[in-house]
C-alpha cells in the first residue's frame, strides 16, 4: 500500500521541465525530481518499490519503439505508478501504443493551468481507486460478490447473455459499419467510477471521428451563439482546447464539453459549482460520424455494456457509472451514497420523464440515485426495465 505520492518529470527539455515544476508547485502543491537518465529512474523505482504512489509526467521522444520499450518497464514496477505523456500531435498509430504501454493521459508542453487542476482531481481519484481495488483484492474478494447481491447478480448474468445473444447480428452489422465508415477502432473504453468507487474499463461503439479532439478548433466557428463581443474569448479558448483539455477527455466524451468565457467545462458536471452560460454548442455536431448519430438517436452505441455487465462491472438496472473527473466531485456526504448502489446501463432517473429530456437538474439525479442505493430489489430493476422497454419503443415510433 503506498503511503505517500511521489511526482517524476522524465526527459531532456530543462524549459519544460521548469514550466511544468512551477505548476506542479503551485497547483498540486508537491516538488517534481527530475530525471534524464532512464536508468538512473528505473533504479530509483527499484529502490523505493512499494513505498510511493508515483505519478509520472514522461516526455515523449523522437523513438516510439524506444519510448514504447521504457514504459513497459516502468509499468512492471507496479499498478502504484500513474503515466502521463507530455506530447502534442501524435497520430492514431501512436496514441493507440502508448496507451497500450501503460500511458493513462497526455498532456502538453505547455499546458494551461487550468488542466493541471483537472490532472491534481484525476491523480486524486485514480489513487482513491487504486486504493479501494487494493482493499478488495486483499480480502480475495471480487467486486460483484461486494456490490451485487446474488439474486440480482444471477438476473444480470441471464439477461446479458440472452440479449448478447440475440444482438449478436446487430452489434456484428454496427461493428462493421463503423469500420467501414471512420478508421479506427469500434468499439472505445474509458475509465468509470461504479459501486464503492470501483474503477473499470467502461465500452461503448465508438460514435465519433478519432480525431475529434482536433477538430474542436475548427468547430468553434460553428456555434450556433457565436456573438462578436465574444470572439476574443472564443479563439482564447480555442487555442486552449486545441492544446490541453481535449486530451484530458476520451474520444466520446468530447461530445460533451462545453466553452464558457471561463473555462471548459463538461455539460454533466455536478458538485454545486456555479458557471457561467456555456457558449459552445452545436446543433448537429460535424464530429458525429453518420454511423454514430444513428447509434446515438436508438441507444446502440450502449450496446456494448452488456459484456460489461456479463463481467461483474455493472448491472442491467443501476446508477449510472461516472467519468473519474466526475466521480471525483461526488465524494460529499450528501452525495457519496449513490456509489452504495451498483452500476447500471440503465437506472431510475434514466426513466423519469424529465431525465430523458434533459430538463432535469443534477440534484434531482443525485437524488434519484441515493434512492435506488436505498430501495432498489428485483421487482423495482423490472419497473425500470419495463419503463426503459416503453420509453424506447415511443422513440423509435417518432
Amino acid at each position: 500500500m503506498p503511503q505517500y505520492s511521489d511526482y517524476i518529470y522524465f526527459g531532456d527539455n530543462l524549459e519544460t521541465f521548469d514550466y511544468f515544476h512551477q505548476q506542479v508547485q503551485d497547483i498540486l502543491g508537491v516538488d517534481l525530481k527530475f530525471f534524464d537518465s532512464f536508468e538512473a529512474m528505473d533504479m530509483y523505482f527499484q529502490e523505493q518499490e512499494g513505498q510511493f504512489f508515483s505519478v509520472v509526467f514522461y516526455e515523449k521522444s523522437k523513438s516510439l519503439s524506444k519510448d514504447l520499450s521504457q514504459l513497459k518497464k516502468l509499468v512492471q514496477h507496479g499498478k502504484d505508478t500513474l503515466l502521463i505523456l507530455i506530447g502534442n500531435d501524435l497520430s492514431r498509430f501512436e496514441k493507440q501504443s502508448y496507451f497500450e504501454a501503460g500511458i493513462t493521459n497526455t498532456i502538453s508542453p505547455r499546458a494551461h493551468a487550468d488542466v493541471f487542476e483537472s490532472i491534481r482531481k484525476y491523480i486524486r481519484l485514480y489513487f482513491e481507486a487504486t486504493t479501494q481495488t487494493e482493499k478488495f483484492e486483499t480480502a480475495n474478494t471480487s467486486f460483484p460478490q461486494i456490490g451485487i447481491p446474488l439474486g440480482k447478480r444471477l438476473f444480470d448474468i441471464a439477461v446479458s447473455s440472452i440479449l448478447i445473444l440475440l444482438l449478436s447480428p446487430i452489434l456484428a452489422i454496427v461493428y462493421i459499419a463503423i469500420k467501414l465508415e471512420s478508421k479506427g477502432s469500434a468499439v472505445y473504453k474509458s475509465k468509470r467510477i461504479g459501486s464503492g468507487y470501483y474503477m473499470f474499463d467502461f465500452y461503448k461503439f465508438r460514435s465519433m471521428y478519432p480525431d475529434a479532439d482536433k477538430r474542436l478548433k475548427e468547430y468553434m466557428a460553428l456555434n450556433q451563439y457565436a456573438d462578436a463581443a465574444l470572439s476574443v474569448n472564443h479563439r482564447a479558448m480555442t487555442a486552449m482546447i486545441s492544446d490541453t483539455d481535449a486530451q484530458l477527455f476520451t474520444t466520446d466524451e468530447l461530445r460533451d464539453v462545453l466553452i464558457d468565457d471561463e473555462s471548459v467545462v463538461k455539460s454533466s458536471e455536478s458538485g454545486g459549482r456555479q458557471k457561467k452560460a456555456a457558449f459552445f454548442k452545436l446543433e448537429k455536431d460535424p464530429r458525429v460520424t453518420k454511423v454514430g448519430r444513428i447509434l446515438r438517436k436508438y441507444s446502440i452505441d450502449e450496446l456494448p455494456q452488456l459484456f460489461n455487465v456479463l463481467k461483474g462491472d455493472m448491472s442491467i438496472v443501476g446508477n449510472r457509472p461516472l467519468p473519474l473527473y466526475e466521480a471525483e466531485m461526488l465524494t460529499t456526504d450528501d452525495s457519496v451514497e449513490r456509489f452504495m448502489a451498483p452500476a447500471g446501463i440503465t437506472g431510475l432517473w434514466q426513466v423519469e420523464k424529465r431525465g430523458d429530456n434533459g430538463s432535469m437538474s443534477d440534484q434531482e439525479r443525485i437524488k434519484l440515485d441515493i434512492d435506488y442505493a436505498q430501495h432498489y430489489s428485483v421487482w423495482m430493476d423490472l419497473k425500470i426495465l419495463y419503463k426503459t422497454f416503453s420509453a424506447f419503443i415511443q422513440k423509435a415510433d417518432v
